[in-house]
């Protein structure tokens, strides 16, 4: 809804205006054929009557201010959200020679992440973050921004180019920026490229393996902890647990390989799969390719598998947390075969028997000689008492009768 203000002046009342004399009981206007009329309190001419008296103090001058200001107000918010949108940190990243000089042919061997912008979020994007990248790179790439983008040394000898876009690798670029957002809004597309994700491959093929983590030294949670971090992503069963820490207890370490032990894996390599040949009809060629492709993708499946287990057994090989465990199971055992309860005190021997035989019946001796004497005491106090009564009143006694002879 728009508002429209116009600016009209009122003209001052003239200084022989005199205001009508009208009766007290007179009417406006013919009486409403019920008697009366009732007068809601609602609409906007309401809302603003509030406004004017509770907040202005009924100065119409004042109102005025505060609904220009509220128009101002809204006006930049509104020009905040039309010019500004909120670009979520992303595709802002650097574009690189090679990045931009990418063959949309070669699409499948593209990083789609790189191309948007998204190399610090990868498969973490959000479907917004695509979204806001993808945007940017248009603007920024789209051809028809590019047209008439000649250089200014030969523009004076190309006048037959003029509003021609001649940056053909541009062309190129905005192709595969079309492709990558083709590919990472599309949940199945996306899927298979994150299965083989090319900084994940690449991660994958540092990894170290077990005789480089032993010459290395390398530290056991610090090397570790971020591969499983990377191939929690792949299971269907989510929350994935970490490796965890050094004071991890026996049920933890236990829970983490019995879980990547069983590890469910949606990873798949339909990505790699080898394109049919175009323009051939030949049926017998389809089925060849779409069997080769099945049989590659089972091989890399199995492969993938034992990737992963060979990770888990070198991982349980050097968990610096196996040994305490083994330590206080081998404890318990021997605890148990001596007829110890784990976590019970050791049992006594028999010269600790003796002794403290003695000392309790020690401490029961003086513990009677103190009640013996603490008896003896409150009998003395309870007699010196009575006699002390008996000799009051004797004296009292006394007293009487020496007051009954006088």
């Amino acid at each position: 809804m728009q508002v429209q203000v116009l600016s009209i002046t009122t003209p001052p009342v003239p200084a022989s205006y005199k205001s009508p004399n009208v009766p007290s009981g007179s009417r406006i206007s013919d009486p409403h054929p019920s008697g009366h009329r009732t007068l809601l309190p609602v609409g906007p001419a309401y809302l603003t009557h509030l406004r004017l008296s509770l907040h202005h103090k009924h100065s119409f001058s004042s109102l005025d201010k505060h609904l220009a200001a509220e128009r101002e107000r809204l006006a930049a918010l509104h020009g905040d959200d039309t010019n500004g949108e909120d670009d979520l940190g992303v595709g802002d990243e650097e574009e690189t020679q090679e990045l931009l000089s990418l063959d949309p042919k070669e699409w499948k061997k593209q990083d789609h992440y790189a191309v948007l912008g998204l190399s610090h979020l990868r498969y973490k994007a959000t479907a917004a973050q695509i979204k806001i990248a993808h945007r940017k790179k248009v603007l920024k790439h789209h051809p028809d921004k590019k047209a008439g983008s000649t250089s200014t040394s030969t523009a004076h000898n190309s006048l037959y180019l003029a509003g021609v876009n001649q940056n053909t690798n541009d062309d190129a670029f905005f192709k595969c920026i079309q492709k990558a957002h083709e590919v990472l809004t599309n949940p199945e597309k996306r899927r298979q490229f994150d299965s083989v994700d090319p900084v994940f491959l690449d991660f994958e093929e540092d990894m170290p393996n077990a005789t480089e983590f032993k010459n290395k030294n390398l530290d056991f949670f610090k090397t570790l902890t971020p591969a499983f971090e990377l191939y929690a992503r792949f299971s269907k069963k989510q929350p994935v647990p970490g490796l965890g820490h050094i004071d991890s207890t026996k049920e933890e370490v236990e829970g983490f390989y019995d879980f990547w032990y069983n590890f469910d894996s949606w990873r798949s390599f339909e990505w790699l799969d080898k394109e049919i040949n175009e323009g051939s009809d030949s049926r017998d060629d389809k089925r060849y390719t779409e069997k080769k492709n099945k049989s590659e993708r089972a091989r890399r499946k199995k492969e993938d598998i034992a990737k992963l287990r060979n990770l888990v057994d070198m991982t349980l090989s050097f968990d610096p947390r196996i040994k305490r465990i083994k330590q206080q199971e081998k404890e318990a055992r021997e605890a148990k075969k001596r007829g110890v309860t784990p976590g019970a005190p050791a049992k006594k021997t028999k010269q600790q028997e003796e002794e403290e035989k003695k000392k309790a019946e020690l401490e029961a001796k003086q513990k009677e000689e103190a009640e013996q004497a603490a008896r003896a005491e409150a009998k003395k106090q309870k007699t010196a008492a009575a006699n002390a009564a008996k000799k009051a009143r004797r004296q009292q006694r006394a007293a009487e009768e020496a007051a009954a002879g006088t």
